[in-house]
Order: structure tokens, then C-alpha cells, then sequence
């Protein structure tokens, strides 16, 4: 019989990450950092159930105070290392993510860090992006939008610095990409560098008489985040401006598929940058659940595809627990995925 893929046995515990061992609106407000400035023009990939794409984008930056939280976030993650001899993803659910930074906004935190070459690097962001995030001035108290953003960049260039000096030493190679959401209040900001993605299941209407997960109304699967990889044209520019070549095959130097990881030491002089792209949304009726998931199992899911099979499962009155190991079974069992599997799914539940 094939074994279930791995979660830790821990449900009481709100806050949970994999072993650390090293071995409203429609929206959204959109920041590349690699530029310095916001893009509203990005737009977000948007497919319906239906059939039928649309896309939304974004521009506001707005200050706001939490008024209570009007959805409560039930999540957890699954594993499988696929077909591979090891195991190098890393993933984090922290329902309380305040640590020592409380304040009177909610803080909640969720990340899946995808290795490649190894896991030191995922178990290095694993440990300390968050924490680093939170140092950096994540607002806790007023929420500033403009503020969070920055504290989220600079962490992910603090945890990306400290990586590499700490394993300067041990000529370490390995890199990770990531993909990270933060709840501070009502407000989700995604950040991401490389492959790993976020969506978000979103209603088309909402109705405030019924629970996110009853409507009986279409669902769109919104793609939350943008890939890094060397064979896109602005990810293609900023390496060769940096001295670093694609090759044919639209790897960087050859090797490299991914632009943007922590970690890669051989690559960050030639256009390997852990610059995320970070944006955010304010959470409202119409928002069901997300669900991150490393390369792995969008290589097996489309988008649509996913929110599906979660939203059957989530009807059926199943857990934020068993969906994600459903979810992660169905990649690696039925659809073959051969890679490590990593997912998260967060649930919203209207309080």
C-alpha cells in the first residue's frame, strides 16, 4: 500500500512547519520590487470554471485599522518527496505568527520553500525569513500597506545575505524559491521569487448570508503570483544586463531554471536576484480559500484544476488536514508528479 503523504502529527498546535533539520476586492495592489515602483499594469492570472479567463490588476496603497477579523483561517500542509531520494521542501504554517511582536493586529504566516541542490537553503528561509520580516518593521498596530511591503523585501534580502555568509565557509550551492502569505488583519500580501505559486478560489458574487464554502455560485482560480524563470523576456533582460547569459534550452548558464531563489551562490553574479514580487488584497466575502503549492504540484495542476478539487473536498465538510494531504496524494499517486510535493491550503470561515 502506498504510504500517505507526510504531515506532522501535531493538529493542537496552531503553529507547525516541516522538519527544519538542515541537512472586495477584485483588485490588487501589485509591487515587482525589481523595479522600485509599483506596477498596476501587471495583471493577474484569472480562470473561471466556466471556462472563461478574465484578469483583474491593481493600484491603491491605503492605510487601514483592524476592526476585528471577520474571517477565522483554518490551514495546514502535506508532503511527498515524489520520486526523489530526498526531501528538500520546506514549509511553515503559523496561525499566530506575532512571536515576540505582538500587536492589535491579527498576524498569521504560511510558505512553502521549494530546494534544489539540497535543503539547506529552504531549511535556512524556513527558519528565519519571518523572523526577519517581523525585525524589519512588519506592522503590527496600524496597518500600512507601504510599510508591510517594505519589511517583507527587506527580509527576504536580509535572510538571502545571511544565507550566504553563514555557508560561505561550507561552499554551499544549494538555493530555494518560495512562495509566502501573510494575514495581518484582514489584508493578505503574497510574496514570491521563482516557480512556487499561490491562487486564490474566488466567488463571483458575494452573499453575506452564507459561509464562504456553501455558495453554490462559480468559483474563479486566481493566480496570485508570477514565475521566475530565465526564459521570460524581463526575467531574460535583467540577467544579460547583470553579465549572465539563457541558453537555448532557457536555463541560466545552462543549468539554472529559475531567476529568482535564495541561496544559488555560483548564479548571484550573473542575474540570480531573491528580489520577491509582493502584492496584496483585502480579504472579503467573496474569498474561499488559497492554496500554495511548490513547482511539483502545479506541474500536475492547472489552477482551475486545483481549486476544484479542493472546493469538492472542502464541501464534503473535510478538513484544512486531510484536503492537503488529499491534494498532495492526488499529485504524486494519480497524476504522476515525480518531483518533491508540497501544499498548503488555507481555509476562510466568516466569524
Amino acid at each position: 500500500m502506498d504510504a500517505e503523504p507526510k504531515r506532522k502529527p501535531n493538529p493542537m498546535s496552531p503553529n507547525r512547519s516541516s522538519n527544519s533539520e538542515n541537512k472586495r476586492p477584485s483588485e490588487f495592489d501589485y509591487t515587482d520590487s525589481s523595479t522600485k515602483k509599483a506596477k498596476s499594469e501587471h495583471e493577474l492570472q484569472t480562470y473561471s470554471i466556466n471556462g472563461k479567463a478574465s484578469s483583474s490588476n491593481a493600484s491603491s496603497e491605503k492605510i487601514e485599522r483592524s476592526e476585528g477579523n471577520c474571517f477565522a483561517i483554518e490551514a495546514d500542509a502535506a508532503e511527498d518527496k515524489g520520486s526523489r531520494h530526498t526531501m528538500e521542501d520546506a514549509w511553515v504554517v503559523l496561525h499566530d505568527a506575532s512571536l515576540e511582536s505582538p500587536g492589535n493586529l491579527r498576524c498569521a504566516h504560511f510558505a512553502i520553500y521549494d530546494g534544489h541542490g539540497g535543503r539547506l537553503a529552504a531549511a535556512y528561509a524556513q527558519k528565519h525569513l519571518h523572523k526577519n520580516v517581523l525585525s524589519a518593521g512588519l506592522p503590527r498596530e496600524l496597518l500600512d500597506v507601504k510599510s508591510a511591503k517594505k519589511a517583507i523585501l527587506d527580509g527576504f534580502r536580509k535572510t538571502d545575505e545571511a544565507l550566504l555568509q553563514e555557508t560561505s565557509a561550507g561552499g554551499w550551492q544549494d538555493g530555494a524559491t518560495a512562495v509566502c502569505v501573510w494575514v495581518l488583519g484582514q489584508t493578505v500580501f503574497v510574496a514570491n521569487i521563482g516557480d512556487a505559486k499561490a491562487v486564490v478560489a474566488r466567488s463571483s458574487e458575494a452573499d453575506s448570508s452564507q459561509d464562504v464554502l456553501d455558495r453554490s455560485n462559480s468559483l474563479k482560480a486566481i493566480v496570485l503570483t508570477r514565475e521566475h524563470k530565465a526564459i521570460y523576456p524581463q526575467e531574460r533582460a535583467r540577467i544579460q544586463k547583470a553579465g549572465g547569459s539563457v541558453s537555448s534550452n532557457g536555463r541560466l548558464l545552462g543549468r539554472l531554471e529559475v531567476s529568482r531563489a535564495f541561496g544559488d551562490r555560483n548564479f548571484k553574479k550573473v542575474g540570480v536576484v531573491a528580489t520577491p514580487d509582493v502584492h496584496s488584497f483585502t480579504l472579503t466575502q467573496r474569498d474561499h480559500f488559497i492554496i500554495l503549492g511548490c513547482d511539483g504540484l502545479w506541474g500536475v495542476f492547472g489552477p482551475i484544476d486545483a481549486v476544484e478539487f479542493v472546493h469538492k473536498l472542502l464541501k464534503d465538510g473535510l478538513s484544512a488536514a486531510v484536503v492537503s494531504r488529499h491534494l498532495v496524494r492526488e499529485a504524486v499517486r494519480e497524476r504522476r508528479c515525480k518531483d518533491n510535493c508540497t501544499a498548503i491550503v488555507m481555509i476562510f470561515r466568516k466569524q
